[in-house]
C-alpha cells in the first residue's frame, strides 16, 4: 500500500474554468525517492502543495496510508508528510527556538527537542553549538534554509515534499541540503520516502530513482 496517493486530482484557476492541473495519479511507497519536473508553469509546485494538503482540490482525492483523510487528521498528516517550500519562514530568534517550534504544535505538545537526533543532524551539517545560538535575521538564505530542513527532520516525518529547497542556495549548502535528505531516507530505507520538485537536471539524477513529468498541468512521461 502506497503511504500517500494522489486519484486523479485536480484543480482549477480561481477565476475561471481552467485547469491548473488536472488527471494526476501518483503513487509514494516507503523507499520511493520521486523526482517531479517539467517547465515553469507545469503545475509542480501546486501539485506538491496539494498532496501536502494545503490547497483546496476540484477533483480527485489525496490518500494516506490508503484512505481519505478527513479534517480532523489534516495536523497529524502534515506531521507525517512534511512540505518544504523554496524560503520556509523562520521566526525572529535563535536557531534553538526555531528548531523548538515544531514541538510547540498542539499535536506534538509535551514533546521534547530530540537532542541525539539534532547531534546527527549537526555533523552533517557542520556548525558548533554557537549556530544553535545564532539568531536568524543574522543566517544567509541558504542558512536559514538549512534550519527549516533541520525543523523538519527534527519531528520523523515519513515523507518530504521539497519544493525546489536548493533553488535560491550556492553549491556548497545545497549539497549540504541534498545530503541531510539523502541520509534521512537512507537511514530508514524502506519506510521514508520523498517528491523532490527540481528545475536542475543534475540535481534530480542525483537525487532521483524515478521521474514524473509535467506539461501543462498534466503527466506526460512517467516510469
Amino acid at each position: 500500500m502506497p503511504l500517500l496517493a494522489a486519484r486523479g486530482i485536480g484543480r482549477r484557476a480561481p477565476a475561471g474554468s481552467d485547469w491548473l492541473f488536472q488527471e494526476i495519479d501518483l503513487d509514494l511507497a516507503g523507499g520511493d525517492r520521486l523526482g517531479l519536473v517539467g517547465p515553469t508553469g507545469a503545475g509542480k509546485s501546486l501539485i506538491l502543495r496539494a498532496l501536502a494538503l494545503l490547497d483546496p482540490l476540484d477533483a480527485g482525492e489525496v490518500l494516506w496510508m490508503g484512505e481519505p483523510v478527513p479534517d480532523a487528521r489534516v495536523p497529524e498528516v502534515r506531521g507525517q508528510a512534511v512540505y518544504l517550500q523554496q524560503r520556509s519562514p523562520l521566526i525572529e530568534g535563535t536557531v534553538e527556538e526555531n528548531l523548538r517550534l515544531a514541538f510547540e504544535l498542539k499535536q506534538r505538545r509535551g514533546q521534547t527537542l530530540p537532542r541525539e537526533r539534532l547531534a546527527m543532524l549537526l555533523e552533517v551539517v557542520g556548525p558548533s553549538r554557537t549556530f544553535l545560538d545564532s539568531r536568524t535575521d543574522h543566517l544567509s538564505g541558504g542558512e536559514r534554509q538549512i534550519v527549516a530542513l533541520m525543523r523538519a527532520l527534527l519531528v520523523d516525518p515519513v515523507i518530504l515534499l521539497l519544493d525546489e529547497p536548493t533553488a535560491a542556495l550556492d553549491q556548497e549548502t545545497g549539497a549540504t541540503l541534498e545530503r541531510l535528505v539523502t541520509e534521512w531516507q537512507a537511514t530508514a530505507p524502506a519506510e521514508r520516502a520523498f517528491i523532490w520538485v527540481s528545475h536542475d537536471p543534475l540535481q534530480v539524477e542525483r537525487v532521483a530513482a524515478r521521474l514524473i513529468s509535467l506539461r501543462n498541468g498534466r503527466v506526460v512521461d512517467r516510469p
